[in-house]
């Protein structure tokens, strides 16, 4: 198995800025609450670097109908048509004054997925010395991608990904502000040894442990999402649909426009354009010259 080092982290670095793109994994989230501070070191995925990082879009409510929160991740993940959003984007263009309002509801949220080895949890001491997924938004991705490649990569740079006594934890400090979450005080620290990793031989177990990301959530497919807005958006039986259809003039349409944030997570979209044939061949052909020039 190959070791991490300076030329994969090359790899992983430019796969992210790249990407800057079954619920079996997700009881290995990481748990953030307001208040703590948390450590840990990112982990890349040494077999496919381009795999690191999962980057995501996913859309969440409280139900219309039962009043409890319904999620799914939006297939604008991966570039295709989201019917959620063209419901929103054609509601909040066309809709009477109550139906823009209730359409503010149908968020399209960022996310990103990384596997971490966990230095300190205060709040789980359980998951100490364990691999688990860290789930983040905006904030922490502009502090990581800053260490990557930003204004503080000469300080870090390949560090964050290195679990030996020259690599960096990340210190995830969540603080309240306005009554919702906020990651801006977090940081990476200076170099220093972690208990547990005293060796290349542990070190490469805990690379070998990384969880699949593109496996923890479940997919729905797009007519699966419309039953979901119809059932718990539109409050209709299921076999009998009520959303008016989008004009493909309307469905694809990429607007993406930021609209109030009220946390790290809640970013609102317009809907989006469906990947043409020559952009997919083109991101298949990096992840084959990352595959290729990978020394495995």
């Amino acid at each position: 198995m190959a070791a991490y080092n300076q030329e994969m982290f090359a790899k992983i670095s430019e796969a992210m800025k790249s990407n800057n793109s079954q619920q079996s994994n997700i009881g290995n989230i990481l748990r953030l609450k307001p208040g703590n501070t948390y450590s840990v070191r990112l982990l890349p995925n040494v077999k496919a670097p381009n795999k690191t990082l999962f980057h995501y879009y996913s859309h969440g409510w409280n139900s219309l109908a039962t009043g409890q929160y319904v999620s799914a991740i939006s297939p604008s993940t991966w570039g295709e048509r989201d019917p959620i959003d063209e419901a929103k984007f054609r509601l909040a263009k066309h809709g009477s004054e109550q139906e823009k309002e209730d359409s503010k509801m149908l968020t399209r949220r960022e996310n990103w997925l990384i596997n971490v080895y966990v230095v300190n949890d205060p709040t789980n001491g359980e998951n100490n010395g364990k691999v688990k997924i860290l789930r983040f938004g905006k904030q922490l991705n502009k502090i990581i991608m800053s260490a990557i490649e930003g204004e503080d990569a000469e300080e870090f740079g390949h560090r964050v990904f290195d679990l030996s006594n020259e690599g960096c934890s990340l210190k995830i400090k969540i603080e309240e502000q306005g009554g919702f979450p906020t990651y801006v005080s977090s940081r990476f620290e200076s170099p220093k040894a972690v208990p547990g990793l005293v060796n290349d031989e542990a070190i490469n177990e805990i690379y070998k442990s990384n969880y699949d990301l593109e496996s923890v959530f479940s997919v729905k497919s797009y007519d699966e999402l419309k039953e979901m807005l119809n059932e718990h958006f539109y409050c209709s039986d299921p076999d009998e649909p009520t959303a008016p259809a989008v004009p493909e003039s309307v469905a694809t349409v990429s607007t993406p426009t930021a609209s109030k944030v009220e946390d790290d997570d809640d970013i609102d979209y317009g809907p989006s354009s469906s990947t043409t044939k020559a952009e997919s061949e083109d991101d298949e052909t990096k992840v084959k010259e990352i595959l290729a020039s990978m020394d495995l």
